[in-house]
């Protein structure tokens, strides 16, 4: 299936998300895992879409999500710094995704500097994390 650059930014602005999550977990320096995520959920009826995706960027899975939905989920560090975000910043989400978006990429740079493994570098994290995709927090 071929995607035309344009239509994807239309579509993950209405239909994707970046999360980043931070999890106790007793086997990290700190006690706690970073886990930034772009993730497009569709029905699925419409799952060929979210291959789409999965080709176009030539990275991610797709998944079973819930009940009848399914996932492309891009989770790799490497594949989050060198292909979705150079994606949306030469072709910007026009919604306040673009916001979160932004907040996202800051997340995902700072891992990339090891800031997640030091106390202060993971304090800024969780202070970006706990204003993303949150309606009043703009």
């Amino acid at each position: 299936m071929h995607l035309e650059t344009q239509w994807i930014v239309g579509f993950v602005d209405g239909e994707g998300c970046f999360h980043v999550r931070v999890n106790k977990h007793a086997s990290m320096v700190l006690g706690y895992q970073v886990l930034p995520e772009f993730t497009v959920v569709q029905h699925e009826r419409d799952v060929k879409l979210l291959h789409g995706l999965k080709e176009y960027f030539d990275c991610g899975v797709v998944r079973k999500n819930n009940g009848n939905c399914m996932a492309y989920r891009v989770r790799s560090l490497d594949h989050l710094s060198n292909k979705i975000i150079p994606f949306f910043e030469k072709h910007p989400l026009k919604t306040v995704k673009n916001i979160e978006f932004h907040k996202f990429k800051r997340v995902v740079l700072l891992m990339e500097r090891g800031a997640h493994l030091d106390s202060s570098g993971l304090d800024e994290i969780r202070g970006i994390v706990e204003k993303m995709n949150r309606k009043s927090a703009v």
